[in-house]
């Protein structure tokens, strides 16, 4: 592969804005955020169950945690996957920080998920967005971003039979909203 060809591949372009925005260039951390907060802003939106204001949130602060932690990206996985895992640890930062505020999250849940009068052409994404908590935030993370158990396990702080047992009652539940 040529030089040219090269530094048109998407990890070369990060390794060159990472190491520029390490150096305090902050067109470069610009440069980067066009790239990745479409993808970033997905994860945060279907982590907070579709609601937007919240998903912006996340994306904004996921951003920021990367740029002040940009020093300790060691650069042994693509700027992407970093990136990936911050936003996954803000939202679920987000989220326990939300729990202990509302103690009653997890038992109204179950309830938000089997609500009458459901819309006949109810899409996947509203039906992710009405899931339990627990059970979207497996469910996502395990089908749509393809994290395994094990690894859900140590994000969540959960067991790993209980990411299994989550992403069960997600598929169940899902099959129900979308008949």
């Amino acid at each position: 592969m040529n030089a040219a060809a090269e530094a048109a591949t998407p990890a070369t372009d990060d390794s060159l804005l990472v190491r520029r925005a390490r150096q305090g260039d902050g067109r470069a951390f610009e440069a980067l955020y066009r790239l990745h907060v479409g993808r970033v802003h997905a994860l945060c939106w279907r982590l907070s169950g579709g609601r937007e204001a919240t998903a912006q949130d996340l994306t904004q602060e996921t951003f920021i945690r990367a740029w002040r932690k940009l020093g300790g990206f060691r650069g042994e996985a693509a700027f992407a996957t970093w990136l990936h895992r911050v936003a996954v640890n803000v939202a679920l930062g987000e989220r326990r920080s939300r729990m202990r505020r509302v103690e009653t999250a997890l038992e109204d849940a179950p309830e938000q998920g089997t609500t009458s009068a459901q819309p006949q052409a109810m899409d996947l994404e509203a039906a992710i967005a009405r899931l339990p908590e627990r059970a979207r935030t497996v469910f996502v993370l395990h089908a749509v971003e393809g994290y395994g158990h094990r690894e859900i396990a140590a994000l969540t702080g959960m067991a790993e039979g209980s990411s299994k047992a989550h992403m069960h009652r997600a598929r169940g539940l899902l099959r129900e909203m979308l008949k």
